[in-house]
C-alpha cells in the first residue's frame, strides 16, 4: 500500500475553512510536523524486524470485546493471556475486576475501553468510566475520540474530550496509560493528522487506529501517518486486521509499538508453526 504524501495532506488542511485561532493552535503545528522527515513515518518504513515469539507477545493487547461474549469466553481470554504472556488483555469495563483477579500473579496488564465504540459520551462520563476502571484494576485505557467533533473540525472540543480523560488518569496512582482511538476508517488523512496532534497536545500516551467495530481496521499507511505526527514520544497501536506474525512485523516497521488483536493466539501459533491456521 502506497503511503500518503505530506504535501497532499498539507494542501487538504490549508483548504479548510478555519479561524485564525484554530489555524495557529492546531493546524499550523500539524503542518510543521508533516513537513519534517520521519522514518518510520511518511518518509518510509524501517526494515521489518525479526521478532521472537516472546517479543511479538509483548506487543499484543489480547482483545475480547465481542458483544455476545460470556463468562467462559473471558475465562478463556485470561488463560490465553497467561499462557502466551501478552502485554495486556483488553476487555470491557464490566470485566475489569475479573481480569484483575485472574491475572494478579502475572505481568499481564489490564486494559479497557471507554466511550466505546462510538465515542459520543460526554467527556465527564468518559472520565468517570476511566477512573472507575482504574480503581478496579485497569492500568491502560483505550478511549474513543469524539468522531463527530473530528469530522466537524471542532478541534477544541476534541482536545477537551481527550484532556478530561487524561486528567482522570493523572489523578490516579500507578502512571496509567491512555490510548486515543481515532477510528481511522471514518477520517480523511488530514483529519487523522490533526487528531494525532491534538491527542499529543492533550497529554495522551498512545494513538490507536480502530475500534474493530467500524468499516475498517489498521493499515500500514495509517500507522505511518500517525507515527509521523506523534514522533518518538507517543506509542502507536495498530488494531483491527492484524492476523499474522508478518502483519505484526510490517506494522512495527511502519511505526506501531502495540498491536490490538482478537486473533492473538492464531498469531502466536503461526510463529511457532507456519502451517497453523489463523
Amino acid at each position: 500500500m502506497a503511503l500518503p504524501t505530506s504535501q497532499s495532506i498539507i494542501e487538504a488542511i490549508l483548504a479548510w475553512d478555519a479561524t485564525n485561532d484554530t489555524r495557529s493552535t492546531y493546524l499550523a503545528p500539524t503542518i510543521d510536523r508533516l513537513q519534517a522527515t520521519s522514518t518510520p513515518g511518511l518518509s518510509g518504513p524501517t526494515p521489518p524486524p525479526d521478532l521472537t515469539p516472546g517479543e511479538i507477545a509483548q506487543l499484543i493487547d489480547h482483545t475480547q470485546l465481542t458483544p455476545t461474549a460470556g463468562e467462559a469466553d473471558y475465562t478463556q481470554c485470561f488463560a490465553e493471556a497467561r499462557e502466551y504472556r501478552f502485554a495486556s488483555v483488553c476487555v470491557p469495563t464490566a470485566y475489569v475486576p475479573a481480569a484483575t483477579k485472574a491475572l494478579a500473579d502475572t505481568k499481564v496488564t489490564v486494559c479497557t475501553v471507554v466511550g466505546f465504540p462510538l465515542g459520543h459520551s460526554h467527556p465527564e462520563v468518559k472520565a468517570n468510566e476511566a477512573q472507575w476502571a482504574l480503581q478496579h484494576g485497569a492500568s491502560e485505557i483505550d478511549m474513543v475520540v469524539h468522531v463527530g467533533a473530528v469530522k466537524a473540525h471542532n478541534w477544541g472540543r476534541v482536545e477537551r474530550d481527550i484532556r478530561a480523560v487524561v486528567e482522570a488518569l493523572r489523578s490516579e496512582p500507578g502512571d496509567p496509560i491512555l490510548k486515543v482511538i481515532l477510528e481511522t476508517a471514518l477520517l480523511t488523512d488530514a483529519e487523522k493528522a490533526v487528531t494525532c496532534f491534538v491527542a499529543d497536545r492533550a497529554g495522551a500516551d498512545f494513538v490507536k487506529t480502530s475500534t474493530g467495530f467500524s468499516s475498517g481496521g489498521a493499515t500500514v499507511a495509517d500507522v505511518a501517518l500517525m507515527r509521523h505526527i506523534v514522533g518518538a514520544d507517543l506509542g502507536v497501536k495498530a488494531s483491527g486486521g492484524v492476523g499474522s506474525a508478518a502483519d505484526v512485523a510490517e506494522m512495527v516497521a511502519h511505526g506501531a509499538t502495540r498491536i490490538g488483536a482478537s486473533g492473538s493466539v492464531g498469531i502466536m501459533e503461526g510463529v511457532a508453526d507456519p502451517k497453523a491456521a489463523y
